[in-house]
């Protein structure tokens, strides 16, 4: 009984470094990815053909970055916390996101024929009399 409390501290320890482990996989095969798209190409004389992908560009390649970034944060705060590890759910949070803006520009907006009162139809013409005249310049003449 006197040992109970350094067994469970010795499973929960066992289950934390299979997640780090598991985590530190994942962030490597990212890498190699990486890496493998930074590659340059040569050609057999030794002449550079190119430089490899853009490290720099947005996409699939500054997500990956993200994830690499997101990955060192929950590592290094997971010292302190294992509640950090949630910090993960911003991944599939933000991919919903953009999947979101990516699925609606496919569906239909609203009627854009609504009909206009009086007022703010007068206020338009207004503004579009108003656009179509031409600006003048004052200039001083000496």
């Amino acid at each position: 009984m006197a040992n109970q409390g350094a067994k469970k501290r010795k499973e929960e320890n066992a289950r934390h470094m299979e997640k780090l482990h598991r985590l530190i996989i994942a962030c490597n095969v990212i890498y190699f990815v990486l890496s493998a798209m930074a590659k340059p190409t040569y050609t057999d004389d030794g002449e550079l053909i190119d430089g490899g992908f853009d490290m720099s560009t947005g996409g699939i390649c500054g997500y990956l970055h993200d994830v690499i970034y997101i990955t060192s944060f929950v590592q290094v705060m997971s010292i302190l916390s294992e509640k950090f590890w949630y910090t993960y759910l911003v991944i599939p949070a933000f991919g919903a996101y953009q999947s979101f803006g990516f699925i609606k520009g496919f569906l239909p907006q609203g009627s854009e024929g609504d009909t206009e009162d009086e007022k703010t139809r007068k206020k338009r013409e207004k503004m579009e009399k108003k656009a179509s005249r031409g600006k003048f310049v004052k200039t001083r003449t000496r």
